[in-house]
């Protein structure tokens, strides 16, 4: 029987393949940055954050683009190679953390975000969606 606290993911050809250990996962959260829209070629991305060793490539190969971020740091966007889907993002200023794309996961369903950042940049045709707490 499978470890159920490990999630697994991938790209959109299955070259590139990952486990994640979802018990692990620190957070979920929405950025609405033009970045994170190029990156994406969407309104916004939404991520779980980890730590870097909940992470593990099973199969296939990232390719890497290195941006500077608003804070001067650096932020990794790492991609299959081959069809190009975005999987993880790694920033300078969160050492030890890994970002995974919520929309790589084979079963994303249970990803909640909890915080919204560049809310200001959200396009109008993609509006912000509303982070409501669980207590």
């Amino acid at each position: 029987m499978s470890d159920p606290t490990v999630c697994q993911g991938g790209c959109l050809c299955g070259a590139v393949r990952y486990e994640l250990d979802r018990s692990a996962v620190l957070s979920s959260q929405t950025c609405y940055c033009r970045d994170c829209q190029r990156s994406t070629g969407s309104g916004s991305t939404t991520f779980c954050a980890a730590p870097l060793s909940a992470f593990n490539i099973t199969n296939g190969k990232l390719a890497s683009h290195s941006v500077t971020g608003d804070s001067g740091g650096s932020v990794k966007r790492s991609f299959c190679a081959r069809c190009g889907s975005p999987i993880v993002s790694k920033a300078s200023i969160a050492d030890g953390l890994i970002f995974v794309k919520a929309g790589s996961l084979d079963d994303p369903s249970w990803v909640a975000p909890n915080k919204n950042y560049y809310e200001s940049s959200a396009q109008p045709w993609a509006p912000v969606v509303a982070i409501h707490d669980v207590a």
